[in-house]
């Protein structure tokens, strides 16, 4: 049930001027925006081939992404993320990292499938103020990975631009697997010695009801504390101190380079802990990504409202914030919209 935003409104004694808290205490400092829906991948976890893309006219324009993200950093905000569908196909991302590294985020990172990475631009990226890349990679075997993306770009290509964004600093660089069972939970150890190889981060992510085919289920899911059982079979693992807000739990290898994290968004749920907004494809900022409560920044970007009714705008979606998901259990209903539009 989408609310109408003025019912939810925070109290004066939980308004500042500065800051972003939902009704239940947490302080938002982290921001995903997601500045396309489109994608030259077609994962399985993710989107059909069928999909259809949002109209142009629907998605910000550059000056409009830069002005929520500004006046964002105004309310407390530290972190930015950019995501897509895939952000390498948004035309003005160059500008956007420029822009956006102006601003003085403490971090600004992008998430990409590193397909379409140069050494080129690694290096401008860089320059302008991004600080890390993730890059998503959900096998290690070249066949599968053509059945899992239903594309044929070669593993190598990234592969190489796993090597290109570590080595222009675009660090800590964190490599994502979301692991289903049946389809690469065989590649868990393999997985394991590759991050010590490229002494990356690998974080293996448990199967969420976000893909657009619908066909999530629980027997699908493997959870964090199956995969770490079976990484530990071979290597020993030593526990790392994460964050109130880390969305991953974090261990390194006690005798090499390289960590490995899961993110069990299933079978552990760290919404006590989340710190995150975002703002979707098509415009709209939603609180929570596993609820269909949302609202259009897009009408109010392109009403002329001042700076000052969309700082309002940010503190009453942030207080509506959730408690937290259901996902697992017998009442869960998966959210409308997908992946591919969330941004993760």
């Amino acid at each position: 049930m989408r609310l109408p935003i003025a019912k939810l409104t925070p109290p004066p004694s939980a308004q500042k001027d500065d800051v972003l808290i939902d009704s239940h205490g947490r302080t938002i400092t982290d921001l995903r925006i997601s500045v396309t829906d489109r994608c030259n991948f077609r994962c399985v976890y993710c989107m059909e081939p069928d999909v259809k893309y949002l109209p142009k006219q629907s998605l910000l324009s550059l000056d409009e992404y830069v002005r929520l993200v500004r006046v964002a950093h105004e309310l407390g905000v530290t972190k930015l993320r950019i995501t897509g569908g895939e952000p390498t196909l948004y035309h003005d991302l160059d500008s956007l990292i420029e822009c956006v590294g102006e601003i003085g985020f403490d971090d600004v990172a992008l998430t990409t499938n590193g397909t379409l990475l140069t050494e080129e631009r690694c290096a401008l990226w860089k320059e302008s103020g991004l600080n890390r890349i993730t890059i998503s990679l959900d096998t290690l075997d070249s066949i599968k990975k053509e059945r899992i993306t239903r594309s044929f770009t070669p593993l190598s290509t990234v592969l190489r631009s796993i090597e290109m964004a570590r080595d222009a600093g675009l660090t800590p660089l964190k490599v994502n697997a979301v692991v289903i069972k049946g389809v690469n939970d065989d590649e868990l150890l393999n997985f394991a010695a590759f991050a010590q190889e490229y002494a990356i981060d690998m974080r293996f992510i448990e199967f969420m009801a976000l893909d657009s085919g619908r066909s999530w289920s629980m027997e699908k899911v493997v959870t964090a504390s199956e995969m770490k059982k079976v990484i530990e079979r071979e290597y020993e693992l030593v526990r790392e101190v994460d964050g109130a807000s880390s969305t991953s739990m974090n261990y390194r290898f006690a005798s090499s380079k390289g960590r490995v994290g899961f993110i069990a968004s299933v079978s552990q749920s760290f919404c006590h802990g989340c710190n995150r907004l975002r703002v979707l494809a098509d415009g709209t900022l939603r609180p929570c990504l596993f609820s269909d409560d949302e609202w259009s920044v897009r009408d109010l970007l392109r009403s002329d409202v001042s700076d000052g009714v969309l700082k309002q705008f940010l503190r009453d979606a942030c207080f509506a914030k959730s408690n937290g998901h259901s996902m697992g259990q017998d009442a869960f209903m998966p959210p409308m919209k997908t992946m591919s539009t969330l941004g993760g």
